[in-house]
């Protein structure tokens, strides 16, 4: 029979935790107390067409590809979703992530609503989480205090916007950024519990069957 450590050793596979919300709705900012708080993710790092911003170093936030080298690693088939935002494609590796996740990591997805809806079929087990706005308003509030978009850039982002809230019903979990510490009490809750879904342990209850023999 099996004992309760071997137990508490069957293998865990890895939790895929995708987070996608409209530019503004303050995703980044929670996905940043989610990992204070959690500091073992395994960070998905993706392919960009876009120039790196102040700060951004290549293979830490983005990997920086030409559009040509992207195309080329796309028709290969290297990624597990892939979406063109605003003008610049961006793209993840799907053979890393397999691994990271046959080897009990958690993966951190922080990506625009194409790549995760395309993540979809590529890692159904995966936890799905849209980050909604408190309302329009405040979402242009939000955009403009950026300081960083053009008054186009801003037309763009809030047209883009509608678009992104139409596909939030296909996401698992809904979260209204409108209380920060609240909304990053829920995105924790979320994860903790996605860690105890019964796909994540495969071997745990055979484990506990066969001391009764099972």
């Amino acid at each position: 029979m099996k004992s309760a450590q071997s137990i508490a050793e069957t293998r865990r596979l890895g939790l895929c935790l995708v987070i996608s919300a409209p530019s503004g709705a303050g995703k980044s900012t929670l996905v940043e107390r989610l990992c204070k708080k959690f500091p073992h993710f395994a960070y998905s790092i993706s392919c960009t067409t876009r120039a790196p911003r102040g700060g951004e170093r290549q293979g830490e936030q983005y990997h920086f590809l030409t559009r040509e080298e992207f195309l080329a690693r796309r028709e290969a088939g290297y990624f597990a979703e892939w979406a063109e935002v605003h003008g610049n494609l961006y793209g993840t590796p799907r053979v890393p992530v397999e691994e990271l996740l046959a080897d009990g990591r958690d993966v951190l997805f922080d990506i625009d609503v194409q790549g995760a809806l395309q993540l979809k079929g590529t890692f159904p087990q995966g936890l799905f989480v849209f980050i909604l706005p408190p309302s329009l308003p405040e979402l242009e509030r939000r955009l403009r205090g950026r300081g960083t978009d053009s008054e186009e850039d801003i037309a763009r982002r809030l047209g883009n916007a509608l678009g992104e809230l139409r596909q939030a019903g296909r996401f698992d979990y809904l979260i209204v950024n409108d209380d920060l510490v609240e909304a990053a009490d829920e995105l924790c809750a979320v994860y903790v519990a996605g860690r105890a879904r019964t796909p994540n342990r495969p071997g745990l209850l055979d484990a506990l069957l066969s001391q009764w023999g099972a």
